[in-house]
């Protein structure tokens, strides 16, 4: 009969009325969880059929489901205004009607984001404000724990709250929004404390001993917990900045091994083509001590320089070329090393390229042009020598700093120092380890 009356009364008001005054007990049915009708037109906010009902017997809103929640309770946490009202207008004293739990109405309108709801609960008696659940939660804690800012201030705004009540989990409303990190929770907690809220810890209590030593071991493992979240963040950003260093170390490398190849074919290319393309050309017929074919300036010093030198940078060149077509190397350190050797083994190539060029010069311009010579000489040698000398300068600062850093770090892990401690320095190690040096 219940489940018909349901039904029926969605879209046939006059109908339901007619039955109401035939069948007046019909209002009091309820099915199996003890639910009556008022309490699903109060859950669907049917205002026009609550009135109905309430007018028919106002004894219904008294009347609780098995989970011991009035139809107030219903339409409070459901957010009908107009249910409300008629609700509270037959019976005020149903405002601190509690479930099994211990909760009023005004503990579900909380729960939602209606203020006109929860002032209208408030109306009858501010009072029930102050009542607690079974876990010793008053309206205002719940309301922090849902983040209903708008809700907290108009809470605030009763006179006689109680700000700072402790649960049975000896929490206050300004422990529970600390403990969360939204941004929400931190505006609540401001509003708490503007409005005079405390701390359990802050409230000494010399008669409750257990309690003040459950709220400590609470705090103690919410700070733990803290700190090990951000530990684990912390790690999972080192860890990823570590693996784009890597990524960006391994491509670097690949960059300088294929450059080095590219310069040592420039290189090989251009030796091998200066030996044949010099100036005065050559003999072109027979005569005393000198072979046909011969470069015309082969018998002087600064050509026999120029030949060594160009002959030493194109086999180097050659040599580095066949390494890097013949051999391949995956693993990291192995790769480094082998891109150190090859590195230095071109810096001699350059200082041949450029001794060839420059003992060739003293051919080109002859001797009343000499000082130019003499002053290709000057420059080139100061920006090769130069060059060189600082990139030496910084391989060998640089393996110093690495040879300081491991007896540091054995130093340091042979002590017991603080993880604080342990931080600052490899920090500071780290930002000492910024420099530029040569491969």
């Amino acid at each position: 009969m219940t489940l018909g009356l349901r039904h029926l009364f969605w879209h046939h008001r006059e109908v339901l009325k007619e039955l109401l005054n035939a069948f007046p007990p019909l209002a009091m049915t309820t099915d199996s969880s003890n639910t009556t009708a008022l309490h699903t037109a109060a859950t669907q906010g049917h205002i026009d059929v609550v009135n109905l009902l309430l007018e028919t017997d106002s004894n219904l809103a008294k009347i609780a489901r098995n989970n011991g929640k009035t139809a107030l309770h219903s339409a409070a946490r459901m957010g009908h205004l107009e249910v409300v009202k008629s609700l509270i207008s037959k019976d005020p004293s149903t405002c601190f009607r509690t479930d099994k739990k211990a909760q009023t109405a005004l503990h579900m309108a909380v729960k939602g984001t209606k203020i006109d709801i929860v002032l209208e609960l408030l109306k009858p008696d501010p009072s029930v404000i102050m009542l607690e659940d079974n876990k010793g939660n008053t309206a205002l804690h719940i309301a922090t724990r849902k983040g209903r800012i708008q809700i907290i201030c108009c809470l605030l705004s009763v006179e006689g709250i109680n700000v700072s009540g402790i649960n049975k989990d000896g929490q206050t409303p300004l422990d529970i929004a600390e403990k969360c990190d939204s941004v929400e929770t931190l505006e609540i907690a401001s509003v708490l404390k503007e409005a005079g809220a405390t701390r359990s810890k802050d409230m000494v209590n010399p008669s409750n001993p257990a309690k003040q030593l459950k709220q400590t071991v609470s705090d103690i493992k919410h700070d733990v917990q803290s700190q090990l979240q951000q530990t684990r963040q912390t790690k999972a950003q080192v860890q990823k900045i570590q693996k784009n260093l890597k990524r960006l170390h391994s491509s670097g490398l690949n960059n300088a091994i294929n450059s080095a190849t590219v310069v040592a074919i420039l290189i090989a290319t251009v030796a091998f083509a200066a030996i044949f393309i010099v100036p005065g050309q050559y003999v072109q017929a027979n005569a005393s001590g000198i072979s046909l074919g011969q470069a015309n300036i082969a018998n002087k010093a600064a050509f026999l320089i120029f030949f060594v030198c160009d002959a030493m940078a194109l086999f180097i060149s050659l040599a580095v070329v066949v390494v890097q077509t013949s051999i391949v190397v995956i693993e990291q350190k192995a790769k480094q090393q082998l891109m150190f050797v090859i590195n230095k083994i071109m810096w001699l190539a350059c200082l041949f390229i450029s001794a060839a060029f420059i003992s060739l010069t003293y051919v080109v311009v002859g001797r009343h042009a000499q000082w130019l010579a003499v002053y290709t000489t000057v420059v080139g040698g100061t920006i090769m020598l130069t060059t060189v000398g600082s990139m030496c300068y910084c391989v060998v600062m640089h393996r110093i700093e690495e040879s300081n850093m491991r007896n540091i770090r054995r130093a340091s892990g042979s002590r017991s120092h603080s993880f604080s401690v342990s931080m600052v320095s490899e920090s500071e190690l780290l930002n000492e380890y910024k420099r530029m040096y040569a491969v």
